[in-house]
């Protein structure tokens, strides 16, 4: 049980920390199908970052987990300026743009992880070591019966999370940026006429969310393996999308949806230890997260009311 609720909960935060990016982006009324691209070139830039800056301070130097975190957020916000400049400036369709960012991201990443591993180590490789990250134990919450599990080795990004979420939510119900945050994505011709600046509302929560996908990304990263792939974030962002979907775009339902999906993922693969069932059907059983994601659709979007003004450009001289 505590190997589910420890692996459960390492997998549903860095969604969640995604997910919120995602919700400040779309109650701003912009789509945003970019999580996965975001995520992806994100965790590139942190853990390019921690390979570099490694030659210098080794790899086993406790501080290049906060360096990646650092320059994970950069990346995902600078590579998020392409997606808001699509959709504001250019006026771009928005889902077309989500996927073009997506697609560009990881064919960027693939040949820039080689590139530079070609140089420094004269291999070609597509993946970069950016070894363990440390854990901990929270003394006295660790020994509550069934739920001390989700106090026991945990990561230094699962505290991390939790805190950016929780600064979230306030910024999002208590203060003046939120709620033009959200009238932005309701009625923008309401905000434009109370003087507040569309765009820059708009531009500010598209980097907003690029950073933290891709603060996101590179915890995947750290709790998945010892690596950064391209290839090991398929679906973790467009899973993401569905949480804050079916959270109805309000962070603390999108915060249960994550756990839900993280648990579930965890409790899948420790079915399959369990069973001692081979690889080809430990495999399906991990796909459980996503199965589970279209029973939701299935039975729970008729109730989902997204903001009215997702995903509609912005006329200043419409009202």
């Amino acid at each position: 049980m505590d190997t589910i609720l420890i692996d459960g909960l390492s997998f549903a935060l860095p969604l969640l920390i995604m997910a919120i990016g995602g919700i400040y982006c779309e109650r701003s009324g912009i789509t945003m199908l970019a999580l996965e691209g975001l995520q992806g070139f994100g965790a590139f830039t942190g853990a390019a970052a921690v390979v570099l800056c490694g030659l210098k301070l080794g790899m086993g130097s406790p501080s290049l987990i906060y360096i990646a975190m650092a320059v994970s957020m950069i990346g995902g916000l600078v590579f998020s300026l392409i997606h808001a400049g699509l959709c504001i400036k250019f006026r771009a369709q928005q889902v077309i743009s989500g996927v073009v960012v997506n697609t560009l991201a990881m064919a960027l990443t693939t040949f820039l992880t080689s590139v530079i591993n070609g140089l420094i180590t004269g291999d070609a490789s597509n993946k970069f070591q950016i070894g363990v990250s440390i854990r901990f134990t929270v003394p006295g919450l660790s020994r509550i019966p069934v739920l001390g599990g989700l106090f026991k080795n945990m990561y230094p990004f699962e505290i991390v999370i939790l805190a950016i979420a929780f600064i979230a939510w306030y910024v999002l119900y208590k203060t003046p940026y939120g709620l033009r945050l959200r009238a932005c994505g309701e009625n923008p011709h309401s905000l434009d006429a109370a003087g507040g600046d569309v765009g820059k509302t708009r531009l500010m929560a598209v980097m907003i969310c690029g950073a933290l996908s891709g603060l996101g990304g590179i915890f995947l990263a750290y709790s998945i393996s010892a690596n950064y792939s391209p290839n090991i974030y398929m679906g973790y962002g467009y899973l993401s999308i569905a949480a804050l979907i079916f959270g109805n775009w309000k962070i603390l339902p999108t915060f249960a949806v994550c756990l839900f999906f993280g648990f579930a993922k965890s409790a899948g693969y420790q079915l399959c230890l369990f069973l001692g069932m081979p690889g080809n059907y430990s495999d399906l059983l991990l796909v459980l997260p996503y199965v589970l994601t279209l029973l939701l659709l299935i039975f729970f979007s008729r109730h989902n009311h997204p903001p009215r003004a997702l995903g509609e450009f912005f006329d200043k001289g419409k009202r």
